[in-house]
């Protein structure tokens, strides 16, 4: 599986911290309508990622809840066909929840941070260093730590969970 290094917090001043990553990666921010549909499973996470554009991503990752920068496994399979595997999915594993959001997106390198507008949560935050073979673990955590400074992240706004974790219907 691959692997990235991520964290997530609460943004504690959304639009200034969206001003601060365009100066650092030098360009707007990409926008990106998702929706995510999380399935029943025993371990991990799977969720269909459904774009506005009609496409989707399947994804399943196993990450340790616990708050700050942390290893990521994770298979990722585009589809042109969401709606289909959706309901493929939801007949025969059932849905967990459903999380919809607007993301912008920026990029340094192979960094990519996500500014996340959740419907019903709020506003947060998500860097993820994805994973090369000339980058270390060691590095890729210091890049986020050294990111999580830049864009003015405190340790008392970290999350430790996914969204859908934070929905108390889907706790």
């Amino acid at each position: 599986m691959a692997e990235n290094i991520e964290m997530k917090a609460w943004a504690g001043d959304f639009n200034r911290q969206k001003t601060i990553a365009e100066t650092l990666c030098k360009h707007p921010g990409e926008q990106i309508w998702q929706e995510d549909i999380f399935f029943n499973i025993s371990k991990g996470r799977l969720k269909l990622r459904i774009f506005d554009s009609g496409s989707g991503e399947l994804i399943y990752y196993i990450r340790a809840d616990s708050s700050g920068p942390k290893v990521s496994q994770y298979e990722i399979s585009v589809t042109n066909e969401p709606e289909s595997l959706k309901s493929i999915l939801t007949h025969s594993l059932g849905v967990r929840g459903v999380i919809k959001k607007q993301r912008t997106l920026y990029k340094i390198g192979y960094t990519r941070i996500h500014f996340d507008q959740v419907e019903g949560l709020g506003n947060f935050i998500e860097l993820e260093v994805v994973m090369q073979d000339n980058i270390s673990k060691n590095e890729a955590l210091q890049t986020v730590e050294n990111l999580m400074k830049k864009l003015e992240i405190q340790d008392n706004q970290l999350i430790n969970t996914a969204y859908i974790d934070m929905i108390p219907k889907y706790q």
